[in-house]
């Protein structure tokens, strides 16, 4: 793969990558900043890309990978204290998206893998690195768990 066909790939799923990295983060600026390591992390490796064919699969593995990483490092962090901004409540912070966060990150990546990135049970278990069966069950005991959590809110 040339570096021309690099950078149009990266742009043809950026802003995708860009919306479940969002996702998986909760915020704006730090689903830029492991979007933008990904990217690059991917344009050094990419001497080492096999299949081309598959470089969506990839680089985003690459992105999960970095949000792993970069959640390994909030822990790490000590909150000072809360700025104001934090305290401002985003527009879209909907019951299904706090049941969301509130599950395991296994159950997690299924759920955004295949409702909020449109991934087929193949492609998740190709990006997770699981058998297409564990993704199934993973997907099927995340939905029952959000049922849960959402009818007892109703």
């Amino acid at each position: 793969m040339t570096e021309t066909e690099f950078w149009q790939r990266v742009d043809s799923c950026k802003e995708r990558l860009w919306r479940l990295a969002r996702l998986w983060l909760d915020s704006d600026t730090a689903a830029v900043d492991v979007l933008d390591e990904a990217v690059l992390r991917a344009y050094i490796a990419l001497p080492k890309l096999r299949h081309p064919e598959y470089f969506e699969t990839w680089l985003t593995r690459i992105l999960l990978n970095e949000c792993s990483r970069e959640l390994r490092r909030r822990k790490r962090e000590q909150a000072v204290e809360t700025l104001p901004e934090a305290a401002w409540e985003e527009p879209d912070h909907l019951p299904l998206r706090q049941a969301i966060q509130a599950l395991p990150d296994k159950l997690r990546w299924v759920i955004l893998l295949r409702y909020f990135d449109g991934r087929t049970l193949e492609e998740c278990a190709a990006i997770l690195r699981i058998p297409r069966s564990t993704v199934h069950a993973r997907e099927k005991k995340a939905l029952k768990l959000l049922k849960l959590e959402l009818s007892e809110e109703a």
